[in-house]
């Protein structure tokens, strides 16, 4: 019997990868994303039109307000950095996003009956977020069982998977084509046109840009 899994899903080149690969490895996935507050709509639009399409049994949106504390440049009125960030951790680290975002999929999963959850965090060509580290997945899950019912009572072992977390961006793009992953119904860009169009200088578009062309790939989306 195929087991249940929660997936982050943002409508990303990654996490759609990552809803994939669960699919792949036996799970029926259930596709979590969130409207927090950030600076555009149109990845969270990507995703609801494209969920279940990709595979998802079901697709729940999370609605709350990040803006109300800022202190990035994706729910606050700080610039996008474009043309390179330098060493430090970037203006578009949200604080605690990630642990956020877990938390609600943790809830979601025992709900569910679920004891995978997926989520699609790399460090290797990354920004350099502190949430996207192998170290802190491993802390995140050891609280997880220790913070549920389920995790307590033995009902259930919770278990974050990280298939991207080691791979380049032309490696997950390579192994997405492989299992049929359709690139041009994800989005990327922190800082799009209002229609909608990738900037193509902001760090997540030069990241996914990078991916394609070291793939020997042409990237489908369309940028301004």
């Amino acid at each position: 019997m195929r087991q249940k899994a929660v997936v982050l899903y943002s409508g990303g080149l990654d996490s759609s990868t990552c809803m994939a690969m669960a699919i792949a490895e036996g799970f029926i996935p259930y596709a979590i994303s969130f409207s927090y507050g950030q600076r555009h709509s149109h990845e969270l639009e990507v995703a609801k039109a494209n969920a279940v399409r990709l595979g998802a049994a079901e697709h729940l949106v999370v609605d709350f307000d990040l803006r109300l504390m800022g202190g990035s440049a994706l729910t606050s009125d700080i610039d996008v950095p474009k043309q390179g960030v330098g060493n430090d951790i970037p203006v578009t680290y949200v604080p605690a996003r990630n642990t956020i975002f877990l938390s609600f999929a943790l809830g979601w999963a025992e709900v569910l009956g679920a004891a995978d959850i997926y989520i699609g965090v790399n460090a290797l060509d990354y920004s350099g977020y502190p949430d996207c580290r192998p170290e802190y997945i491993e802390a995140y899950q050891k609280m997880a069982n220790l913070a549920t019912r389920a995790g307590v009572e033995g009902a259930s072992r919770f278990k974050i998977h990280t298939p991207l977390i080691s791979m380049t961006k032309a490696e997950i793009i390579k192994a997405g084509l492989a299992l049929g992953v359709d690139y041009s119904l994800t989005h990327s860009c922190y800082d799009p046109t209002p229609a909608g169009l990738s900037c193509g200088e902001c760090d997540s578009c030069r990241l996914r840009l990078k991916g394609f062309a070291e793939a020997g790939l042409k990237d489908p989306l369309k940028y301004s």
